[in-house]
């Protein structure tokens, strides 16, 4: 049988339905969705809500109402080349998809779409590609990187990689806290307590522990006098002041691009709030000039689109990784550890507060970053062991156990979480996803063993094994963590 396209097998349905609701079919699409795999009971692939498509259809409707016009309407379904089996559920109608036909038309999609898997749906296609402003992390210059900062970056980087993989032209922003009187107090006790060559080593320490240093004396009242006309002497343009400054941002910024780097994150610009302070003083005068301007005591506040996260209470406590033959055991840790973090951190809604766990993060059973680097690192090592398959080798035919069917089926549904993510920017609809397509892996890996089947079966299972990774890569790299080959 001819593989068609994950689109072709929506609009099968939809164009069925058409025919029976006299609806359009591009409007029937978006209610179609992949049923969740479920360990109790084999599922349909795609199902249909009543009350999605009935008129008048209310909160109030009974449900014994929605379950008999789900019965009716599945009567006037027919099965075809597509379609294997149509049957009602509780206010749904169920689509089965011909077994061989949803292997190869899911493995086909993976292999022909690669890192665009789910981003080509359909459910796409009405969606305007738009210029997105991602502005996040946000360090002051002269303060040491803390958790606050990481949170508001790997959200940020999310949302940044989100919006890049569906089409939109994205600008990664970092506006830095780089102006006002504070650095009249770094620059007074720089002056007192600063080296050079500590600056240009380690600044974002150096820098911190001058700005500690001062902060003691800051209470003096002549220190406080000599702070603000440090600042005054900045905001006027004095070369040596304006230079030092200059050299404090500059060192900090390739510091934060290092620590950037080592994150996987990446920006366009660099802008701050210095950045502004002569565009300020043109609207205040062009304000003042209109009679627009009341002399009075203000604040100037600044606004901007921003990603804000919460600060969490997070308690770290180090734990050592067992290494094997790792090429780069360090960097392996690294990545792992970083995966670790950011799944603990995005499993649940982003606006609530967490208590972070080491133990828990680095279990690699369990919903966590280690985990999901285990079984892309398990994956590839099967790749690496046999080869890669050769779709236009595999015989679907061999991929009919019920594991292989879930697995089929979890990869069917990724453009719908990639949707879901797209609508409310929250990264626990992929992180879920991951972890549940790792848990099939996993299953599969055991009970559809590669090693010792006939060579055609031992194919077709790599095949799929190979689809998995490369969803299971395409997913991790979208929440900022890059996949790891070796554990």
């Amino acid at each position: 049988m001819a593989a068609g396209s994950l689109r072709s097998l929506r609009s099968s349905i939809a164009s069925q339905l058409s025919k029976v609701l006299d609806l359009p079919p591009e409007n029937l699409i978006k209610s179609i969705s992949a049923v969740p795999v479920s360990k109790k009971r084999h599922v349909a692939d795609f199902q249909l809500s009543i009350a999605s498509v009935i008129e008048n259809s209310s909160r109030d409707c009974l449900a014994q109402d929605l379950h008999l016009q789900a019965q009716k309407l599945a009567e006037r379904l027919k099965c075809d080349a597509v379609m294997s089996e149509i049957s009602a559920g509780p206010g749904t109608v169920n689509f089965t998809i011909n077994r061989e036909l949803l292997a190869k038309t899911v493995l086909q999609q993976v292999f022909q779409d690669g890192s665009e898997y789910g981003v080509k749906s359909e459910l796409f296609s009405t969606m305007p590609r738009e210029k997105a402003v991602v502005e996040f992390s946000s360090p002051n210059i002269a303060k040491k990187f803390h958790i606050g900062h990481l949170r508001s970056t790997i959200v940020g980087n999310f949302i940044a990689n989100l919006k890049l993989a569906l089409g939109h032209e994205v600008v990664r922003i970092n506006y830095l806290g780089d102006w006002g009187m504070q650095f009249g107090l770094l620059g007074i006790g720089f002056q007192s307590f600063g080296n050079k060559e500590k600056l240009k080593s380690s600044p974002l320490q150096h820098l911190f522990e001058v700005y500690v240093q001062i902060n003691k004396a800051a209470e003096d009242e002549n220190t406080k006098k000599l702070a603000k006309d440090f600042f005054r002497k900045l905001e006027e343009h004095d070369e040596q002041t304006l230079s030092l400054w200059k050299q404090f941002r500059d060192f900090s910024i390739e510091e934060y691009i290092r620590i950037y780097k080592r994150l996987g994150v990446h920006f366009d610009e660099y802008s701050g709030e210095s950045h502004y302070r002569e565009k300020a003083q043109e609207v205040l005068k062009m304000l003042e000039d209109k009679g627009l301007l009341q002399k009075t005591t203000y604040e100037l506040i600044t606004q901007s689109i921003s990603v804000i996260c919460l600060t969490s209470q997070l308690h770290f406590k180090q734990d050592m990784m067992t290494t094997k033959e790792i090429q780069d055991p360090m960097e392996t840790a690294e990545k792992v550890g970083l995966a670790a973090l950011i799944i603990q951190d995005f499993r649940g809604l982003l606006s609530s507060d967490y208590q972070f766990s080491w133990d828990r993060a680095l279990q690699s059973r369990g919903d966590t970053g280690v985990f999901l680097q285990y079984t892309h690192a398990r994956l590839h090592s099967l790749e690496r062991t046999h080869g890669n398959a050769q779709l236009t080798d595999v015989n679907v035919a061999c991929l009919q156990e019920p594991d292989a069917i879930s697995v089929l089926q979890h990869l069917l549904r990724y453009d719908e979480v990639l949707y879901r993510s797209s609508q409310d920017l929250q990264p626990k609809h992929i992180v879920s996803y991951l972890l549940t397509l790792s848990r099939l892996a996993a299953v599969a890996h055991k009970t559809l063993p590669v090693r010792g089947s006939a060579p055609e079966v031992a194919q077709a299972r790599l095949c799929l094994f190979q689809a998995a990774r490369s969803v299971l890569a395409n997913g991790m790299k979208l929440l900022g963590i890059t996949p790891v080959t070796q554990m």
